[in-house]
């Protein structure tokens, strides 16, 4: 009750000597910040939204523009052809401040004119990819064309730095591939994976469906292409994740790990205030549009869409579908210790609390010997079982009363915090720690992360970190930017000796709220049965992680060859050892080349590959003939990325296809085949150095392990990689223990020995051709003597 009263900033009540009014000031002061905080927020959201939507020019030119505008047209010059003099009598007012205001109005239309045209000379200069196509490297130079093409982008972008969505504008729509072109490289992609006859059934669907029902199909996607900003991600987005009515956990949420070789306090309060401030922090960067947007060749941007739900987002369990609900602000966070959640305020007069006052916050948090309500405990297990019941018991349950007002303010808090009570660890000696820290980030105990928010910050007993992060609102990277950034920035910081943060509170901050449930007995068993679900779920998986330290991307760049295209060619080795066979690959690749763009797949498993991948398994086959069908496997996988970069990839738009045909209610036994394979080997690479933040000349340990997934099929491998130094790679593996066919340790197993045949490999062929050079320049250096001694004696004969 004390807590309800405290939220009515003023009460009344009438008797019989009249009105009796009563104030509560400090709130009606809390009322008022808040207010003030939120129009400044508008404010500043809007000028950022306003300087970013003029780039490449600045508002400052905006008002050069209107002085030249006055100035000609007062000296007298009828340019441009008498404008101002012409809007002038139609505006009210002394003839001065007519035309003063024919000069702004004028000004300003030239002004937006020259930008409008600025940027679609941009967007037009970024829809050319041919710079992807070309070799770079030491030598080696690029086309005239792209060294044109180099410098009118950076003509035109370089006037002044960027602000993260500067570039929204500029960029161009993900181009849709013609059916021919798709049907084609579809085709070349099964080629390896199918029989002769198998293959020739494909390739008699596919003609059928290009000459046929595809033509339909792709007029309406045509149509779409032109109207929406991308014609893949809404679809995407919408049926991939929100429609889809499985549980979150392991089947689609993703995890992320500590900088491992580092540990700068072992304290868990202090760890996880100094974590949750610069989260705090990067929010308002983002906010704020000052964080910087990614450029490849520091020239090219990349779509920073996804970064506006980062924060303040979770996602609303449907009985058919989910849907996404983003909030423009929050002022506090929740986290959850030992089955009970607290709402933990962030701001003190319109600042974010310093880490130090945080970690009195957190560490009154962890002293709290209070026990969770009925039910408390295990209430995030409907959040990581079946979307359908969860849904339903939302409805029903969490409609109204404590349970909504909790409810509200978990999913309205700017992310969700959990305050583990057992240490995340690793140790070289032990791996089967590195592997039980990934499973604790993956699911921990199935009812101890709020799988619906964007993402949950996990922190272990001994002060490791991770997070958990819902896949539906954006795409790994994203998450990894965010998390390079606090890492980097925690160990800028850094901590007292007693592994305490720095620094003095400069007040004592709000203590943190314990939520409040009335969970009925129906409601409970509704949670029993999700976490039986989930339990399901967790002991099924099997996950292990692997650091691969004998080697990184030094010698694989040296042996030229893409650190990607290498390791996939490494995983097509183990798995083919592993399975006996060649199976469907997915690499997940980037479309943020283009508006909104999301992902793309690759396929490894190649003509090229699997000729290479035989060759090896091959004892008759040479070294010569192992070395050139590595390189050429290597360059193919390398145009199959760029392809997909550049928007000619093959599977969003059969995607689309297949949901067009299904509005139309159309069935295509091509689609409905091509969208029923099994991608029973899922991998995707973690990307590393994306901010400027993270200084590894100054922090060289400050090496991201990376994080990793579920498996995407019953009986196949789900494998994240991160290429973390010149000699440090983690590979986080899973798979299904109820599968007979797979095995996580086995397969990593499989890796090693592939990475290591590789680089002998290398090493071998590099021996040979030294020995082979070796011997001719022995040959060489015999002749030469042989004719010096030669002339010698036919001038000692002339004596």
């Amino acid at each position: 009750m004390a807590e309800a009263h405290s939220a009515v900033a003023f009460s009344f009540s009438i008797t019989h000597e009249g009105w009796d009014v009563n104030f509560d000031r400090e709130m009606l002061h809390l009322v008022w910040q808040s207010g003030v905080r939120s129009w400044k927020k508008r404010f500043f959201r809007f000028m950022n939204n306003l300087k970013s939507g003029v780039y490449p020019a600045s508002l400052g030119s905006l008002w050069l523009t209107i002085g030249i505008v006055a100035a000609i047209h007062f000296v007298g010059y009828k340019v441009p052809y008498d404008l101002v003099g012409k809007v002038a009598p139609y505006i009210s007012g002394s003839s001065i401040l007519a035309h003063l205001a024919g000069s702004f109005v004028v000004g300003l239309l030239l002004w937006l004119t020259v930008i409008y045209i600025l940027r679609y000379m941009l967007k037009l200069l970024l829809m050319y990819k041919g710079w992807m196509y070309e070799a770079r490297g030491k030598g080696k130079k690029a086309t005239n064309i792209t060294e044109t093409w180099l410098f009118l982008v950076k003509i035109l972008s370089g006037w002044r730095k960027p602000m993260l969505y500067s570039f929204q504008g500029s960029l161009p729509r993900l181009p849709l591939p013609s059916v021919e072109d798709t049907m084609k490289r579809y085709l070349r992609s099964v080629r390896p994976l199918l029989d002769d006859e198998n293959y020739a059934r494909m390739e008699r669907l596919a003609n059928e469906f290009q000459n046929g029902i595809g033509v339909k199909l792709q007029r309406y996607l045509i149509l779409k292409s032109w109207w929406a900003t991308n014609y893949v991600s809404d679809w995407w987005e919408e049926y991939v994740y929100l429609r889809g009515r499985s549980p979150l956990v392991i089947n689609s949420n993703f995890y992320g790990m500590d900088a491992i070789l580092m540990h700068p306090s072992k304290n868990q309060a202090a760890r996880a205030a100094n974590i949750i401030h610069f989260c705090l922090q990067y929010r308002r960067l983002i906010e704020r549009q000052q964080l910087e947007p990614i450029l490849l060749q520091g020239l090219v941007p990349l779509c920073s869409w996804q970064y506006e739900r980062v924060f303040n987002t979770t996602r609303i369990p449907g009985i058919e579908t989910d849907k996404l609900v983003h909030y423009q602000d929050s002022k506090h966070i929740v986290v959850y210790h030992k089955g009970r959640y607290y709402k933990v305020l962030i701001y003190h007069k319109n600042r974010i609390l310093l880490p130090c006052e945080i970690e009195l916050q957190i560490q009154q948090i962890l002293e709290d010997k209070s026990e969770p309500a009925e039910g408390e405990e295990k209430l995030a297990a409907l959040t990581a079982g079946e979307r359908t019941p969860w849904a339903e018991a939302r409805n029903e349950y969490f409609a109204k009363g404590v349970n909504k007002a909790s409810l509200d303010l978990i999913e309205k808090a700017a992310f969700v915090v959990t305050l583990d009570d057992i240490p995340y660890e690793f140790e070289n000696e032990h791996p089967e720690k590195l592997d039980n820290y990934g499973q604790i980030l993956l699911h921990g105990k199935g009812y101890d992360r709020w799988f619906d928010k964007s993402f949950t910050l996990c922190i272990g007993s001994n002060g490791r970190i991770g997070f958990n992060a819902e896949h539906s609102w954006a795409d790994a990277p994203v998450m990894g930017s965010l998390w390079e950034y606090v890492i980097a920035s925690g160990l800028e910081t850094g901590y007292m000796e007693d592994g305490r943060n720095k620094g003095t509170p400069e007040f004592v901050p709000p203590t943190p709220t314990r939520l409040q449930w009335d969970l009925a007995p129906a409601c409970i068993e509704v949670i029993n049965r999700s976490n039986e679900v989930v339990q399901k779920l967790i002991n099924d998986i099997e996950l292990r992680i692997y650091v691969h330290d004998a080697y990184g991307k030094g010698f694989m760049k040296a042996s030229a060859m893409s650190p990607d295209a290498y390791i996939q060619m490494a995983l097509q080795l183990a798995y083919y050892r592993d399975a006996g066979k060649f199976n469907l690959t997915y690499e997940a690749s980037m479309t943020r080349l283009f508006r909104e763009g999301r992902t793309e797949t690759v396929r490894p498993c190649t003509i090229e590959s699997t000729a290479w991948v035989k060759t090896m398994e091959d004892k008759d086959a040479t070294l010569d003939d192992k070395y050139k069908l590595l390189l050429a496997a290597g360059q193919q996988h390398q145009r199959n990325c760029q392809d997909a970069m550049s928007g000619k990839g093959i599977d969003r738009h059969l995607f689309c296809l297949y949901v067009v045909s299904k509005y139309l209610e159309v069935d295509s036994p091509f689609l409905k085949e091509v969208l029923s394979e099994p991608w029973r080997l899922s991998t995707s690479q973690t990307p590393h150095g994306q901010t400027s933040k993270l200084d590894l000349k100054k922090y060289p340990n400050c090496i991201s392990a990376g994080g990793g997934f579920g498996p995407v099929a019953d009986d196949g491998y789900g494998v994240s990689y991160i290429i973390a130094g010149e000699d440090l790679i983690f590979f986080h593996i899973s798979s299904k223990r109820s599968s007979p066919v797979t095995n996580a340790a086995r397969f990593a197993r499989q890796i090693e020995k592939a990475l290591a045949d590789m680089k002998a490999l290398f090493l071998e062929r590099k021996k040979a051709v030294q020995h082979k050079n070796g011997f001719q320049f022995g040959k060489i250096h015999i002749n030469t003597y042989e004719f010096v001694l030669s002339v010698v004696f036919i001038k000692y004969q002339h004596r």
